[in-house]
């Protein structure tokens, strides 16, 4: 090989490393920004959560995943314009656009994360001294995250180059076929917007229905279906639809619960009902666990056919349902031994006997014994 020829190549080669060198060059200052960046962001994480305000934390915790990938972004769409400038690939000629719906994607990534963040310290006791209802804040994040998503495909395809306008004409023409094809899942999509906005029901309510074998907690409540847990552990899933055309009760809203039986004595204990009445108003007066601001009311109500009944009616200051039946064990309990106190007895089905006189002398006299009618 002349000199001329080994000057050539080396100049050749030279240019070649250059541009790959300066490849090179870009992404190692990537990784290294990329290094440097994430110690200040612990830093500033570490700092900001001896605040108290928890919105910072939120954004920089949102911020920093996609903080790093922008800057990979930005890196290598710098290195591949300069191995753009040195080849001239036409594989080059997209990182231009890559870029810029890299930054939309990075962008829409962080709002979406903060939205996360912002949701779960609304409902939080823990972060908020008047924390949300976590209905309305999940109705809220959905929309939010709908709106974002929506607005960024939208700015994806201006981006590559389709026409905004002509995409919402032909959502308009094409919605209503779509309408008639998916009535159906646009139904619960409705319900379920009707279930944020009217609230009937919370996440964490029990809930029955008297229209359908419907009876649980809530546990989520979806755009399409909203999932109750049955009282024997099995999700139940319930089209949203399904809401807009039963009743729903909503036991977890109750400001009391009820106590209400009906009690009976024996008919030999007609004496002291009135006293056993008295009694019982006045226990219920006096028990810490019944409201005293509520109807209260005992009083004798029928003659049966075997027992005297009087009724009781009053309700107690919890609405725990396991509190309520210790409360309600505590007062028929109570109830017995009223009736005890007055030598009466609770009634229970009975018959009486009437041997008739004739045969009662016929036993004296000959000591036979006569048949006795059986007991009907």
């Amino acid at each position: 090989m002349s000199w001329s020829e080994a000057s050539q190549w080396l100049s050749l080669g030279g240019n070649e490393i250059h541009w790959i060198f300066k490849v090179f060059l870009v992404v190692f200052v990537t990784l290294v920004v990329n290094f440097i960046v994430k110690i200040i962001l612990a830093r500033l994480e570490g700092q900001l959560r001896k605040t108290r305000n928890l919105w910072d934390d939120t954004l920089l915790e949102a911020a920093g995943k996609p903080i790093s990938y922008f800057l990979w972004l930005l890196g290598l769409s710098w290195a591949a314009e300069i191995a753009q400038s040195e080849s001239g690939e036409v594989i080059f000629d997209a990182v231009g656009t890559v870029r810029q719906i890299g930054v939309v994607v990075l962008l829409t990534w962080f709002l979406i994360r903060f939205v996360g963040g912002a949701e779960k310290i609304l409902i939080s006791p823990d972060k908020m001294k008047q924390p949300m209802d976590q209905t309305t804040v999940m109705a809220l994040s959905k929309i939010l995250r709908a709106s974002i998503i929506i607005t960024s495909i939208l700015v994806i395809m201006q981006t590559l180059g389709y026409s905004i306008s002509g995409v919402l004409a032909f959502g308009g023409i094409g919605g209503i076929a779509v309408g008639f094809a998916a009535k159906d899942l646009l139904a619960n999509f409705f319900g379920g917007l009707m279930i944020y906005l009217d609230r009937p029901f919370s996440v964490g309510d029990w809930i029955r229905s008297p229209d359908k074998n419907i009876e649980g907690v809530v546990e989520h409540i979806g755009w399409r279906q909203t999932c109750i847990r049955t009282f024997d552990k099995r999700p139940l899933y319930v089209p949203n639809s399904t809401f807009t055309t039963i009743s729903v009760e909503n036991p977890s809203r109750m400001t009391h619960r009820r106590i209400y039986e009906t009690l009976g004595v024996r008919y030999d204990d007609f004496a002291v009902v009135g006293k056993i009445v008295d009694d019982i108003l006045l226990m219920l007066k006096d028990h810490p666990d019944i409201d005293q601001t509520q109807t209260m009311i005992v009083n004798f109500n029928a003659f049966n056919n075997y027992s005297l009944d009087f009724f009781m009616y009053t309700f107690t200051k919890t609405t725990n349902w396991i509190e309520y039946h210790r409360v309600k064990q505590d007062v028929l309990i109570k109830v017995m031994n009223i009736i005890a106190s007055h030598g009466g007895e609770m009634a229970f089905p009975t018959q009486t006997l009437h041997v008739p006189e004739q045969i009662q002398i016929l036993e004296q006299q000959f000591g036979a014994q006569v048949d006795k009618p059986e007991m009907g």
